[in-house]
């Protein structure tokens, strides 16, 4: 597995993620003087990211309507998962295909061995296998590298810092000359809290995605396939948008494509890296 300075940024987005929550406890603590209730958001973050993480795989395949294939079905996915995963020594996944037109393709699980990987019934019509091999070594070096833990917690620090930052607006506000501080800050952090948070998401997301673009690359030995797959999917996504719904927007950014139409500032906030740039990093690989 190729070691890159993307897990240094990682960890250093989680320390900020850290930081804007420990500032919202602080602001907390000096507007209620009872730190009970950053505890009590603590302790559910970690409880829900422990929920998700463990059940991230059903969650995301259930979002989708996805459901398992076999062999006989799907021979190409099998014979190029199974032929990627013994050349990385790691265990097969299971197999699934989600009945959606729109072309993409996701990889959940809270480590190898309980992984599933799934492509859309219009992912499997619009590439050839050269293409779909790059896909799938892509999403196989999400499992892999553990990035369902990365986001589970992204996702889940993001709610509490949300959710704390809501807190501190409702409760920080008090009426004494030592409350006015804290309420001033907390109404600063109930609108830039979440912005910083959601950004920070956006950042680790995008990083991910270049990791698996560069280790799934050299896995394949292809960079040249998933740039030409890429560049189907972006015309693909556009042209057939997933709809936005609650569920689908769990398991978007999980998605090797952003499944909904991103056009003008949408496209900036979106979590996954502009596909032009993608597709250059590749092509720079195979040295064009």
């Amino acid at each position: 597995m190729h070691k890159h300075y993307n897990g240094v940024k990682t960890f250093g987005l989680f320390a900020l993620m850290w930081m804007i929550l420990l500032g919202i406890g602080y602001v907390v603590a000096a507007s209620t003087r009872n730190v009970t209730w950053l505890y009590a958001f603590a302790l559910f973050g970690l409880a829900s990211t422990a929920y998700t993480y463990w059940n991230s795989a059903t969650l995301a395949l259930r979002s989708m309507r996805a459901y398992p294939v076999s062999e006989a079905e799907q021979p190409a996915m099998y014979a190029i998962v199974r032929e990627l995963s013994a050349k990385a020594g790691q265990p097969m996944p299971s197999l699934h295909v989600a009945p959606t037109p729109t072309p993409n393709a996701f990889a959940t699980g809270r480590n190898p061995r309980n992984a599933a990987v799934c492509c859309t019934e219009g992912i499997l019509s619009l590439l050839n296998e050269r293409e779909l091999r790059g896909v799938l070594a892509h999403e196989l070096m999400h499992v892999y590298n553990r990035d369902i833990l990365t986001s589970s917690i992204a996702q889940a620090m993001g709610g509490i810092i949300t959710t704390v930052a809501q807190a501190v607006f409702f409760l920080g506000g008090g009426s004494n000359r030592e409350g006015q501080g804290a309420g001033i800050g907390g109404i600063a952090l109930v609108l830039l809290a979440p912005i910083a948070s959601m950004l920070t998401q956006m950042a680790i997301s995008r990083t991910r995605e270049y990791d698996a673009d560069e280790d799934g690359s050299r896995l394949s030995e292809d960079p040249l396939a998933l740039a030409s797959a890429l560049r189907k999917l972006e015309a693909g996504t556009q042209a057939v948008p997933l709809a936005h719904t609650p569920k689908t927007e769990q398991v978007a950014q999980v998605m090797i494509a952003n499944p909904f139409s991103m056009r003008g500032a949408a496209r900036l906030m979106s979590t996954h890296p502009p596909m032009e740039d993608r597709i250059r990093r590749l092509e720079q690989m195979a040295g064009y």
